[in-house]
């Protein structure tokens, strides 16, 4: 029957739609259902078009400080609507790829919000009931709502913003990252509730383009997730930029008026006090899109919000699957399309293991960016470890003073009894794109040994991850 797949993938991000693909390219006939936009929240509304605004950020940032390079350039200034434009128009370049790529491997695409009815039973496939959505045109070829059978349904819903009650966005002044990216003026002054990745990244870039931003947070740490050590270095980065930030403080209630709002803010001593500004942005993490998809009815495992699976995508109903951020943190992009493939990989009867969540990096794309993967020193010693920690300075890196960048710190965090590398933690200039080096390490269980012998090439960065690590031993060269 052309309405019957062998897989059946609910939701069209980074998860779904590689899951999507990896099983087509295993020979299942595959088929992806989406209601509102291909690439999910990570190349529409997250990772993407904010990586857009935050390089218009560094250009502008560059552009204000160009004596320090010897250069010149007069009458600096910016053009908010030009920079959101750029950045939709990054997205919907993208968006576009997804489709083709979909194409090219013979996924067909549905287009509509999916209800399942039934699990797989024996010989009958699941059903899975998609009814017409008017959120967003059908991309050209999509196939119309209906009903639909599978052997595999994979849930890969993704997740949307959490909303704390009687602070509810309104998309005027109250924002969440929808709002945040596309601004049709910039405003002079911002609350931030919230320092994870999405809260510190936004207050970079409205930082960077002329606002008094203050960032909010209710535990004692910005960066909570992040190495203490590198989420202080960060914190004392921001504060030198202009970023206020108050931690150990929770805002209690909001006043909105025409053009502001007013934050009241109670902090751990008991104090309180009033913040105003024009914008205030609801950063305070994310929630598991598992309503009106037949979970419940069908018996699925939820715990606080999340379809619960075994690591490799099966829930406890068999034929259902879950994966990315539907699935249980880390709520990453990258997380979600390597479940995807262990699911569909998994189903095939490939040789497949769980994720080790450890060896899942992060990143923040904030100046200066952060980057970790790993266990931090504190996790470490809390779970039983003597540790070795090594560290080297951006200030004494060539390549790091070449491009002006001379703060910032890499961390590693070794176990003394194997030397195996338990977590690495950077802070500084392009650090997002040295941490695969430690993720690739980690992945094959590499020593302190290894690392220690392993030539670097000279000028860069990345000399800064070996130096980092003969400090652990002892053995640095320069500093």
């Amino acid at each position: 029957m052309s309405n019957t797949y062998d897989i059946l993938v609910i939701g069209a991000g980074p998860g779904g739609y590689v899951a999507a693909i990896r099983a087509a390219q295993l020979g299942f006939k595959t088929a992806v259902v989406d209601r509102e936009h291909l690439g999910g929240i990570c190349l529409n509304w997250g990772c993407i078009p904010t990586k857009a605004l935050l390089r218009s950020a560094e250009i502008y940032h560059y552009m204000q400080h160009a004596s320090d390079y010897g250069l010149s350039a007069e009458k600096v200034g910016f053009d908010t609507a030009a920079i959101v434009k750029r950045s939709r128009g990054v997205s919907t370049r993208l968006n576009g790829g997804v489709g083709m790529l979909l194409k090219k491997n013979k996924v067909d695409v549905i287009w509509g919000e999916a209800t399942i009815e039934a699990a797989a039973k024996g010989n009958e496939p699941g059903k899975v009931t998609v009814k017409e959505t008017s959120r967003a045109p059908a991309p050209k070829g999509a196939l119309a709502a209906g009903s639909y059978s599978a052997k595999h349904i994979i849930v890969a819903t993704g997740a949307r913003p959490r909303a704390i009650p009687g602070i509810e966005p309104d998309k005027k002044q109250i924002w969440t990252y929808y709002e945040a990216m596309v601004p049709e003026t910039m405003p002079k002054s911002l609350l931030v509730m919230g320092s994870g990745a999405i809260g510190i990244e936004f207050a970079s870039f409205y930082r960077t383009m002329g606002a008094e931003v203050t960032v909010i947070e209710l535990l004692p740490q910005i960066l909570p997730v992040e190495d203490a050590e590198i989420a202080g270095l960060a914190r004392k980065r921001f504060e030198k930029q202009g970023i206020k930030i108050l931690t150990g403080a929770k805002v209690t209630k909001v006043e909105k008026a025409a053009d502001s709002v007013t934050a009241t803010v109670e902090t751990t001593d008991g104090k309180s006090q009033q913040l105003t500004a024009e914008k205030l942005i609801s950063a305070v993490g994310v929630v598991g899109n598992i309503e009106n998809l037949g979970l419940e009815k069908l018996g699925i495992g939820i715990e606080r919000g999340i379809v619960v699976t075994d690591g490799l995508g099966n829930t406890n109903v068999p034929g259902i699957y879950a994966i990315g951020d539907v699935a249980g943190p880390p709520m990453l992009a990258h997380k979600a399309e390597h479940e995807g493939v262990l699911c569909v990989e998994t189903i095939k009867g490939l040789h497949t293991h769980a994720m080790d969540k450890a060896k899942i990096p992060g990143c923040t794309y904030c100046q200066p960016q952060i980057a970790s993967v790993g266990l931090t020193e504190a996790k470490a010693k809390e779970l039983g470890f003597s540790v070795k920690v090594g560290r080297f300075p951006f200030a004494g890196n060539g390549k790091a003073i070449a491009l002006g960048e001379p703060d910032g710190l890499v961390k590693t965090v070794f176990d003394t009894k194997t030397g195996q590398l338990l977590g690495a933690h950077m802070v500084g200039a392009e650090v997002t794109e040295l941490i695969q080096g430690y993720v690739v390490a980690m992945n094959l269980e590499t020593t302190e040994e290894d690392l220690m012998h392993t030539v670097f090439p000279h000028p860069t960065l990345s000399e800064m991850m070996h130096e980092s690590v003969l400090d652990a031993y002892g053995k640095v060269i320069h500093s």
